[in-house]
């Protein structure tokens, strides 16, 4: 049998398991005495904004000079803004809205991400976990094999995403021919890429790149690939967290290579908030063999975040876990997100490199009820300062009120939780 005819019949075969963890839309969870979601929002926004003045108070004057010092032409500025965003699930009732909105001849993603794009503007680096295959030889798909148009790639991309992981457990979804059908997209567009690769020689070859004056490295590892592997004779390569023995060595080369090492993690129970024994493992092991910032993803809701020493003295940052960046799973906890944002600075005499400004911004993905032959319509990403009570009415999910997001918000350190 032709190998991509077998491919099909073994996804096809797959598509009644159980196997494909992540990205199912999942049953509701019981909300009884969930009612009260109001009044806690309202108290950790009066919280947040007592510490931002607060905070302003204790502002010395000359730090207020040094904020404002400008910098001389030509010279770098040692500082770069940092943004990270989570799984861009593409569901068919997406991509099928999409393509309604776009007149049935074309796929229209605009409305999708309208109200998130504020948060990439004059962001220097933008990182997207890419949850599905984007190809136009597979497709579309969903769950639970995706892939995904590459006009929503090509959304992406002009949205302001400069750099993409593919480090995730669906990129093995349409076998080794689907992952380079994916690759050779991704070479097309002006971006970094990294997380899957053509064959081991390309695993190697870590990913760098420099804005304004302090150099960043890209690494990518995954727990594990819903049971697929790259099949003898089949192209591609990824490498698992298990394989500890490359992971440090890339660590560790990375580290030697750049200024800042990011590596992103596919790791985390689906769908809960709690971190696992890989994420606890593996998060401080990471940050020993080099590691500055973690930008974890897989459980599709949002897992804790915060900072790691370094042997050096230093201070590392983990996002444990994003959620999803869209998406239309109906799990009570799905819906929740988080945009990570900081500032990376670098002391031009030192070399340093520190951490400010670090920021997690929840998000909600929004959907309501059936339209369009069965699917769900008004599918759309919402900063949740935004998402009000008429949306949460709206919303498909039944039970999925303010309390659920604020269940889920508990879980980020108030320092870093950023409601705006």
């Amino acid at each position: 049998m032709h190998l991509r005819a077998k491919r099909f019949a073994v996804l096809m075969c797959a598509a009644v398991m159980a196997v494909c963890t992540g990205c199912a839309s999942m049953g509701v969870r019981d909300t009884e005495g969930l009612d009260n979601g109001k009044e806690l929002a309202a108290g950790r926004e009066k919280m947040l904004s007592q510490s931002k003045k607060k905070a302003d108070e204790e502002t010395t004057p000359d730090e207020e000079q040094t904020d404002k010092q400008p910098i001389p032409e030509g010279q770098p500025s040692n500082v770069v803004s940092l943004l990270c965003a989570g799984d861009n699930l593409v569901h068919d009732n997406i991509y099928n809205e999409a393509w309604h909105k776009g007149g049935d001849t074309h796929y229209d993603f605009t409305d999708a991400y309208r109200n998130v794009e504020r948060y990439l503007d004059g962001t220097d680096i933008a990182i997207l976990n890419q949850e599905t295959l984007v190809t136009d030889d597979y497709g579309p798909q969903s769950f639970p094999m995706f892939a995904t148009p590459t006009a929503n790639g090509d959304h992406m991309v002009d949205i302001g995403f400069n750099v993409i992981s593919m480090s995730n457990n669906h990129v093995l979804d349409m076998g080794g021919d689907g992952l380079i059908s994916s690759l050779d997209y991704w070479d097309s567009k002006d971006v970094v890429h990294y997380g899957a690769y053509r064959d081991e020689a390309d695993s190697e070859n870590i990913r760098i790149k420099e804005v304004n004056g302090i150099t960043f490295a890209f690494l990518g590892y995954m727990e594990h690939t819903n049971g697929y592997y790259i099949e003898d004779g089949e192209p591609g390569k990824v490498i698992y967290l298990e394989n500890e023995d490359i992971v440090e060595r890339q660590v560790r080369a990375a580290n030697e290579l750049a200024d800042v090492v990011v590596v992103s993690c596919h790791f985390g129970t689906e769908i809960e908030n709690e971190l696992n024994s890989v994420q606890e493992t593996m998060a401080p092991r990471l940050v020993e063999w080099g590691a500055d910032l973690i930008i974890g993803t897989q459980a599709h809701t949002i897992n804790t975040c915060n900072y790691i020493d370094k042997p050096d003295g230093g201070k590392a940052f983990c996002y444990y876990g994003l959620g999803n960046f869209i998406s239309t799973m109906y799990d009570l906890r799905a819906p929740v997100g988080i945009i990570g944002k900081l500032n990376v600075v670098k002391d031009p005499e030192t070399g340093t490199i520190s951490f400010e400004n670090v920021k997690a911004i929840p998000i909600i993905s929004h959907f309501e009820a059936e339209s369009y032959d069965g699917d769900w319509y008004n599918c759309a990403e919402y900063p949740y300062k935004d998402y009000t009570d008429d949306m949460f009415e709206k919303n498909y999910i039944e039970g999925f009120n303010r309390q659920c997001v604020e269940d889920c918000l508990s879980y980020i350190p108030d320092e870093f939780l950023s409601i705006e």
